[in-house]
Parts: structure tokens; C-alpha cells; sequence
């Protein structure tokens, strides 16, 4: 089935996607948007065009586990995705998926404006990665 994921942030929101075999994760592209609003009707737009069959919503816990207001807001955001959309959302621990996204930009010596622009990008292709190896599990 193909999957698709989304990071979402402040600014920017990266979105990843995988092909039916459900192997490999890849990004997809990067939405700069602030507005919830427009956010939104991008990422509808995104499942149309990737023909998304279930979203994974990047669930940014604290370390200790708890979930403060970015998660809430992750929850409020993927009901409502899939209210829109009707398509199945389901939420994806991504702690450390940043840091872990930071480290591989830093192994291919990715800086500045480009490094920023594609951070996300990166981290939502490793929340699907994580999701898709737990699936195999």
C-alpha cells in the first residue's frame, strides 16, 4: 500500500512517502506554510497527489514518554486529515527522528538554507522508515 508521512512543525512540514511494496521510504517534498488552515489543504493535497492508502502522523512525544502541546496538536491535526481525506491516520513516535535527521544532513555535509529547507523532509522519511520496519515486525 502506498503510505505517506508527515512531520509536522511551526514552518515547515515534511512529508515522505513509500511505493506499494511498502520497502522503502523516500521524501517527498517540504510544505512552508504557518497557517493550520492552508497547512491543512496542502496535506490533503499531498495524499491526493502521492494516492496516499494510510497516513502516519509523526507523534512528538517528551523524552519521558509524556506528550505536551506539539503532540495534541499532531493528534488534532491527523483527525482531522483523515476526516478530510478519508483516508486512515495513525500516530508514529518520532522522538529523536530530528536529531537522527541532523546527523545524517551532518554525513553528507549538508548546510545552511539547504539544510534547513530539508530537515523535515528527512525526518518524516524516517518516521515512515520506522513505521514501515515495525510493520515487518
Amino acid at each position: 500500500m502506498i503510505i505517506m508521512s508527515i512531520d509536522l512543525g511551526k514552518a515547515r512540514t515534511g512529508i515522505a512517502v513509500c511505493d506499494k511494496t511498502e520497502f522503502l521510504a523516500s521524501p517527498y517534498t517540504v510544505i512552508f506554510e504557518k497557517s493550520p488552515q492552508r497547512l491543512m489543504e496542502k496535506a490533503v493535497q499531498a495524499v491526493k497527489d502521492t494516492k496516499a492508502e494510510l497516513v502516519v502522523v509523526g507523534l512528538p512525544k517528551n523524552m519521558d514518554g509524556s506528550e505536551g502541546e506539539s503532540a495534541q496538536n499532531a493528534r488534532v491535526f491527523a483527525k482531522e486529515l483523515e476526516e478530510i481525506t478519508g483516508i486512515k491516520t495513525v500516530m508514529q513516535d518520532e522522538r529523536g527522528t530530528t536529531i537522527t535527521a541532523h546527523n545524517f544532513l551532518n554525513t553528507t555535509n549538508t548546510r545552511g538554507k539547504k539544510r534547513k529547507n530539508v530537515v523535515d523532509e528527512v525526518a518524516a522519511t524516517i518516521i515512515l522508515q520506522d513505521f514501515l520496519d515495525s510493520r515487518k515486525r
